[in-house]
């Protein structure tokens, strides 16, 4: 089936529901989900963002602007995945205890709003893409997966997306502040904070995919392969050394591998995915010593 065809099942299927609440964070794969759902629904169509400690600003500023475009009743839930001793723990199973709580405030506006079905954004792809925890929570709460369950793709989700006119469609991926932090190391609001404004200082110098790993004080910079040249420039190295120091990193290294999901826990390198980004070993340059001072 071509993505049209896809688009059209999912479109149809929907339209069979009596109401549709979609798990929404702004990117492309929710983003598709809400547009197919507004589109089929209408006003019985809702796009719920869960606002907690692990979502940058940024991103709900993003979501908050999306949901616009589409033009979807946009709701917004609190809560704290810091709440939970297992999340804060950071094993594993982290990405599993967090869905499970962020699905569970969706399902639980759902019950408020009288919407009798709760769909996420999992892809076609996202199953065979390494260890997922966070596809177990959303299987136990029994949401459901329009891309997933019509065989929707990453590449035909951004194809949908820019049908639809939808500013994500090539937005890149983007997993929670907690993804930063090293398994083993506990997951804090200290160490959440300083990766989201180590991310912000990054993105308002211009660069558009990388990541700030916290390995419990080293900060380690990860900057996609074509815009790797730019952070190698010693004005650069030293700016980003006198920033990240100021936010409370002891240590700034600039892996020379570039961003890559799957890279922030050695240990972990035959579970690695996308969505907990556990993964391969690194490549540093050490941004402490930029000169031969």
């Amino acid at each position: 089936m071509s993505a049209e065809e896809k688009l059209a099942a999912a479109r149809a299927d929907l339209s069979e529901r009596e109401g549709v609440l979609v798990a929404f964070s702004g990117g492309v794969d929710s983003s598709v989900v809400a547009a197919i759902a507004h589109d089929a629904l209408g006003e019985d169509a809702v796009a719920c963002t869960a606002k907690s400690e692990t979502l940058p600003e940024a991103e709900l500023a993003d979501a908050t602007r999306v949901a616009e475009e589409i033009g979807i009743r946009h709701e917004i839930v609190e809560f704290s995945e810091l709440d939970s001793p297992d999340f804060v723990e950071n094993d594993g199973d982290r990405c599993y205890h967090c869905r499970s709580m962020r699905l569970g405030r969706m399902f639980d506006r759902a019950r408020e709003l009288d919407v009798p079905v709760v769909c996420d954004g999992t892809n076609a792809d996202d199953p065979g893409e390494g260890h997922r925890p966070g596809l177990q929570a959303v299987e136990e709460l029994d949401a459901r997966s329009p891309l997933l369950e019509h065989g929707i793709t990453k590449a035909e989700t951004r194809e949908i997306a820019e049908s639809y006119g939808l500013s994500v469609a090539d937005k890149p991926s983007m997993a929670c502040l907690s993804s930063r932090i090293p398994t083993g190391i506990e997951v804090t609001e200290e160490r959440l904070t300083r990766v989201e404004k180590a991310e912000a200082l990054l993105r308002g110098w211009g660069f558009s995919q990388f990541r700030v790993r916290d390995h419990d004080g080293l900060a380690r910079i990860e900057i996609a392969p074509d815009e790797l040249g730019e952070a190698l420039d010693m004005e650069f190295v030293r700016a980003t050394r006198a920033h990240m120091e100021d936010l409370g990193f002891e240590h700034v290294t600039l892996d020379l591998h570039g961003y890559r999901t799957g890279s922030v826990s050695p240990e972990s390198e035959n579970e690695s995915g996308p969505e907990d980004e556990t993964g391969s070993g690194t490549e540093l340059l050490d941004a402490e010593y930029p000169t031969a001072e």
